[in-house]
């Protein structure tokens, strides 16, 4: 897919010069467009490739580096987990209390889910729109399974941060559709749930080698049973959980890599681990990290920004980067593998996506993609989902041994980390087995606020200023209001039928 973005890129920067040269023709003025408007376009195959491209893309947008590190939307998963932690007394995300409506990222944030939402609607449309444009077999339906997928993403994330939120599941073309009321529940997550279910039916189980990183089957069986588990755990659901094992049953092909870093190494990218990851590049050494991605800027940024993790390179402008908590240093068995390779144990510097990275040419974006699901997920989730839903505690604690054995492998005659003992019958136990093993394995990757959000939900633990391990002594994390997040003051501002979360 990163072939695919570059040549797509290169036909944006061939038009731009072209536009520019013809424009200076007064002859031209008032003519008719010089580029393609809605009603010329889709109307070749390759116009709606460029339109699913125009989709995936807004993922960037809460990757890339903004100009300044701390306008970059990064913190919003990294910091309000238990697993990374950072010296900024005053990061509104590692201490909650200072997270307003009127927080820049939180507004950023919500909008460019919104703007892919809308993106992925107005192609859904198109594309029931078509007649005869496709010729390639079965591309109608792949595209509209991608453009649902990422529609489902969408509301995955919105409803994970912000709980209540417009679904817009339409393209917007009237006046009595700018104020969509807001959710309640799990509507939002019901809704990516059946944008998933759909993706499944529609995508092809892999691409070819220039289109590596689409999303597959796989991809959305992945994301179908996260949501369902995650559902479940918000509504104590037990066929959730069972509809979960299910859809993370079909996932097909997929398997642990041998070795753990290659999930977080740019050249073992979309590997047999990999379910769905951001496609992270650069276009022709033209990507420029001060400039956002979007359809009226060839060479925007593309790339990903890591530096919050590069402690070893000092502060960055003056802020503190960020580390690992003490209790992610202490979950780990001083001998488990993973351990010295996600952090070090002295100085908690995190050591993922910047230990094996490649950079651009002005050595503040990366071209390492974030993993989003992979495949040791995937199995503690279907731990979890077989432990809640009454089924075998001895499976379920297989699940999670598939993950440990992985780690020991890694060195020769390795025992730590050991399996646990499959006559386990202990569901607390077991269960406070998977909650450690999906931080240990899944540390520093975005995961940890999202699980200790819907466990908080569930009853399962419960959330105060000590459980963030937080290197700040300013922490003033409040329950329930810092379960979601605030809707952004400037879309209360325009939207009366959205109402503010509780506390805001």
């Amino acid at each position: 897919m990163k072939v695919f973005i570059k040549k797509i890129s290169a036909l944006v920067v061939i038009s731009a010069i072209a536009s520019f040269y013809s424009g200076c023709n007064r002859s031209h003025l008032d003519l008719l467009p010089h580029g393609p408007t809605e009603e010329s376009y889709f109307t070749e195959e390759n116009d709606f490739a460029k339109g699913v491209l125009g989709v995936y893309a807004k993922i960037n947008d809460v990757y890339w580096y903004r100009g300044n590190p701390y306008m970059c939307t990064m913190p919003m998963y990294l910091l309000p987990g238990d697993d990374i932690t950072t010296n900024e007394a005053n990061e509104e995300f590692e201490i909650f209390g200072s997270l307003q409506p009127s927080t820049e990222r939180v507004t950023y944030f919500y909008t460019v889910w919104y703007q892919l939402i809308a993106r992925a609607n107005t192609l859904l449309e198109k594309i029931e729109g078509e007649n005869g444009v496709y010729q390639t077999p079965n591309l109608k339906n792949y595209n509209k399974g991608e453009a649902l997928f990422l529609r489902g993403y969408a509301f995955y994330n919105l409803w994970n941060y912000f709980g209540t939120a417009p679904l817009t599941i339409e393209r917007v073309k009237t006046s009595e559709q700018f104020t969509p009321p807001g959710t309640t529940g799990t509507q939002l997550l019901d809704q990516a749930i059946l944008d998933f279910t759909e993706a499944a039916s529609l995508l092809p189980p892999s691409w070819d080698a220039a289109n590596r990183g689409r999303v597959t089957k796989n991809s959305a069986f992945g994301m179908m049973g996260k949501s369902l588990v995650f559902r479940a755990s918000a509504t104590n659901n037990t066929s959730d959980y069972t509809a979960a094992i299910s859809a993370l049953n079909s996932i097909s092909g997929a398997g642990l890599t041998a070795d753990f870093t290659d999930n977080f190494a740019w050249d073992t990218e979309n590997n047999g681990e990999s379910l769905f990851e951001y496609q992270a590049t650069q276009a022709f050494a033209l990507d420029n990290v001060w400039l956002e991605n979007d359809f009226d800027n060839a060479v925007g940024n593309l790339s990903v920004f890591y530096s919050f993790y590069s402690v070893g390179n000092g502060n960055i402008w003056d802020k503190s980067p960020f580390y690992a908590t003490t209790k992610l240093v202490n979950a780990f068995e001083p001998d488990d593998p993973r351990r010295d390779l996600t952090l070090n144990a002295a100085t908690h510097e995190v050591k993922k996506y910047v230990t094996r990275d490649k950079l651009n040419q002005v050595s503040v974006g990366s071209v390492n993609n974030p993993r989003i699901l992979r495949y040791a997920d995937v199995l503690l989730l279907k731990a979890e989902a077989t432990l809640q839903s009454g089924g075998s505690a001895a499976e379920a604690i297989g699940y999670i041994n598939e993950v440990r054995t992985r780690a020991r492998s890694m060195v020769a005659g390795g025992t730590i980390p050991a399996n646990y003992a499959t006559a386990e019958t202990d569901k607390t136990k077991i269960m406070n087995w998977i909650m450690n093993e999906r931080l240990i394995e899944l540390a520093g990757e975005g995961q940890r606020w999202f699980d200790i959000r819907r466990w908080q939900m569930q009853g399962i633990i419960t959330l105060d200023n000590a459980f963030f391990s937080s290197n700040t002594s300013t922490m003033s994390f409040q329950l329930p209001k810092h379960l979601l997040f605030p809707i952004p003051s400037s879309e209360i501002d325009v939207n009366p039928n959205v109402p503010q979360n509780a506390g805001y």
